[in-house]
């Protein structure tokens, strides 16, 4: 197995002598331009001034000139992509050290409806998504998003997992990826997308026919019209009955203008990444479907949008300052065309360029999985059982806590285990962070990533969690109200067709010790009936007697802390049974309150 960090130190260091290598030959070609540009006014000086030269010599440095604003401009781009190249390796040496919190979009948006991204912190700030996040469109993190708001099923999974396998050892191609879409400095897709998805304004080939003939007719008469042939007057009149013809289709001409204007940004950048994809060959299921989506049919799609982008720069002549002043804009009713033949390859391509949209947006997601399983190398995939429910965990521990502050430990629920670990321990031990740890690698395996443990057997679960229930002042709910109306739609997801893994922390911590056991036993035990498993953590070690009530399918486990030196020391290591002590009072000791 490749090192990910020992590689990422090679690529810096390639891309760093690439890009200073660059730099100097940006600053050689910037003095010689001064220096042809020098050259030129001496020349123009001897030849006008003196007439010593030829003006022919003029072309000569123009030619020069010219030559080397195009090797310029090559240069300039060959740096700025060795700059982004290393760039995304010292982003990815960040996150091998810990250092990625902050860095990169949160995906906030992808919280809202979402009954336990925040519970699990899979969206938002140092979130799940913040640290997965290598893609550089909006089609690629909201096809990612997707992936972690909603579990797959089995079969999907190990076809994505498949498909991982297999990129997580392309660097060069995941590189090529990440520095297509930053040369294109924005990732924007969504208004792309909603373009393809729209109807298009009705443009027929008939009518861009008419219009081809109009304009032919009136190119026709204003040569013949300026060279004398032709009288001015009909040459106007012919311009006046164009005007109004074309005024028929007005309407449909400014609603395809008006809405190609926005996606047109996106082209270079979606027709670049497809091109890279196009030359691409795949092996795993899942990517050569992708693959074969974008070549089966008839030209290649970046060959496609290349034609549309140039029926956009047609568009765009329009607004030259030249045609303008002369009125040959108008005269040749380019945008009138333009509009015609953007709305004709709508109407053929519209729905294909959706299709061409998601797969990059699938491919950007299976990258950015890729690039956590190349850099978390021991990390395995899950195995998936179709037998369940079940969650069975060797050496498991929270995927974003760096690998060296991270404690391992064993969960195992339902099979042959219990349906219930009824978590006790005292504050700061521990008990919240494991049921993060089991939620966001379910999570993981779920969406067809690695996970965090030596090696870990599930079947599909459903989630629910109450890890981060709060009051509401506008909606009028208290914590506690809060806290069960959750639960109710937990108990709800429990009785669905997909079995449930629920993380519910401090249970009802929110009302008295009597109620809470009461409650607390009935909401285990009406899970369990529907046949979820889960974990429950608890500060009331009353709670720590459903074992009597509920008989084995519940297990009591604990968290211990000791105090050194009057400080509070915890090992976070799981131990069966029940914890013995508690240091709220030592907490409280410890930061000067006399209790």
């Amino acid at each position: 197995m490749t090192d990910p960090r020992e590689e990422y130190g090679r690529r810096i260091a390639r891309w760093s002598t690439v890009a200073g290598r660059g730099e100097r030959q940006h600053r050689l070609i910037s003095n010689l331009r001064l220096l042809v540009f020098v050259v030129a006014g001496v020349v123009a000086w001897l030849s006008f001034s003196l007439s010593l030269l030829s003006p022919a010599w003029l072309l000569l440095c123009l030619v020069g000139f010219v030559g080397l604003v195009a090797t310029h401009a090559r240069v300039l781009n060959a740096v700025e992509r060795a700059k982004q190249a290393r760039r995304l390796y010292e982003r990815g040496l960040d996150r091998l050290d810990g250092r990625w919190m902050g860095q990169g979009p949160e995906g906030t948006p992808f919280l809202q409806g979402h009954d336990y991204g925040l519970d699990l912190d899979l969206f938002g700030p140092a979130s799940l998504f913040q640290l997965l996040d290598t893609a550089r469109t909006e089609a690629g993190q909201e096809v990612l998003a997707q992936w972690l708001r909603e579990p797959a099923d089995i079969g999907e999974i190990e076809a994505r997992q498949e498909a991982v396998d297999e990129l997580r050892h392309r660097v060069d191609f995941r590189e090529d990826l990440a520095v297509l879409a930053a040369e294109a400095h924005v990732g924007r897709t969504t208004a792309l997308s909603a373009w393809c998805g729209a109807a298009p304004a009705g443009l027929s080939a008939h009518v861009g026919f008419i219009l081809g003939i109009l304009a032919s007719g009136s190119g026709a008469l204003l040569v013949l019209g300026l060279s004398g042939r032709v009288g001015i007057q009909w040459v106007v009149v012919w311009l006046a009955v164009q005007a109004a013809l074309a005024l028929r289709w007005r309407p449909q001409v400014l609603e395809v203008t008006g809405r190609i204007e926005t996606p047109a940004h996106d082209l270079m950048l979606l027709q670049e990444l497809l091109e890279r994809l196009e030359r691409e060959r795949f092996e795993s299921p899942r990517l050569a479907a992708l693959h074969t989506l974008l070549v089966s049919t008839g030209a290649p799609p970046s060959t496609r949008i290349a034609r549309l982008r140039t029926f956009i720069s047609i568009l765009d002549s329009a607004h030259n300052p030249y045609f303008q002043m002369t009125g040959l804009a108008y005269v040749l009713l380019i945008r009138s065309q333009s509009a015609v033949a953007i709305d004709r390859w709508h109407a053929a391509h519209g729905q294909a360029l959706g299709r061409w949209l998601q797969a990059v947006g699938e491919l950007e997601a299976l990258s950015a999985l890729a690039t956590h399983a190349f850099e978390h190398p021991a990390d395995p995939f899950p195995r998936l059982s179709e037998e369940g429910p079940v969650l069975d965990a060797v050496a498991l521990s929270h995927p974003l806590i760096a690998e060296a502050n991270a404690v391992r430990n064993d969960v195992r629920l339902g099979g042959d285990g219990p349906s219930v670990l009824v978590v006790s321990g005292s504050n700061m031990s521990g008990k919240s962070t494991l049921l993060r740890a089991v939620g966001v690698n379910v999570v993981l395996a779920q969406a067809g990533a690695p996970v965090r443990a030596a090696r870990m057997t599930l079947s599909p679960l459903a989630l629910g969690a109450t890890l981060r229930v709060e009051d509401s002042l506008i909606e009028k709910r208290s914590r506690f109200y809060s806290e069960i109306l959750r639960i109710s739609t937990i108990v709800d997801v429990a009785r669905g067709p997909i079995p449930l893994l629920f993380l519910l922390d401090e249970i009802l911590h929110g009302t008295n010790s009597y109620d809470r056991r009461i409650g607390a036993e009935a909401v285990v035990r009406t899970l369990v009936d529907a046949g979820a498993i889960g974990l429950v953590t608890t500060h009331d070690l009353a709670l720590t007697e459903l074992v009597q009530t509920l008989g084995p399918r519940v297990e009591n486990v604990h968290f211990e802390d000791r105090l050194e030196n009057g400080q509070m020391v915890f090992d976070y290591r799981m131990r069966p049974g029940v914890v013995e002590h508690s240091n709220a009072l030592a907490l409280m000791r410890a930061v000067g309150l006399d209790v």
